[in-house]
């Protein structure tokens, strides 16, 4: 483990306080926000149906952060569903992606969940490199339909 790993505190984002905090961080993920306002109403809504944050800390602000929920559905059980994952454009390829997929499975297990799923946009290729590299393999393609 290397000396920056070390000061990196993983914890979860459990307030409002703390998810503004990670609004940043989000924003590179999720550039459609609008506003930190936007996120956190957004974090409120769907923690109420499930959904919580995770976060490397170094100091006072977040280095990476994952959204996640746990599931059940037919095709897969219970499984941990990862709704984002994003590692601050400064710090990539330091590990904190993979400390963070390391934390969800074992999350994932302790919830009884078989599986952890996500999906991706076809076009993120350095992220399918990323999750073969964490035993993650495509099993499906997902079809949607814009209805607004």
């Amino acid at each position: 483990m290397s000396a920056d790993a070390e000061t990196i505190d993983l914890r979860l984002v459990e307030d409002e306080a703390a998810v503004a905090a990670c609004w940043p961080l989000m924003r590179q993920l999720r550039p459609h926000l609008e506003s930190e306002a936007e996120f956190v109403a957004r974090w409120r809504f769907q923690a109420a149906a499930g959904y919580r944050l995770v976060a490397l800390w170094r100091s006072a602000g977040p280095v990476a952060l994952a959204g996640f929920r746990v599931q059940e559905n037919l095709v897969y059980g219970p499984h941990l569903y990862l709704d984002d994952l994003v590692t601050d454009e400064a710090e990539r390829s330091g590990g904190h992606g993979a400390r963070l997929m390391d934390w969800l499975a074992e999350e994932g297990r302790a919830f009884g969940c078989a599986r952890l799923v996500l999906d991706t946009p076809l076009t993120n290729v350095l992220g399918h490199r990323f999750y073969y590299r964490c035993g993650l393999l495509a099993g499906a393609l997902r079809f949607g339909l814009k209805l607004a």
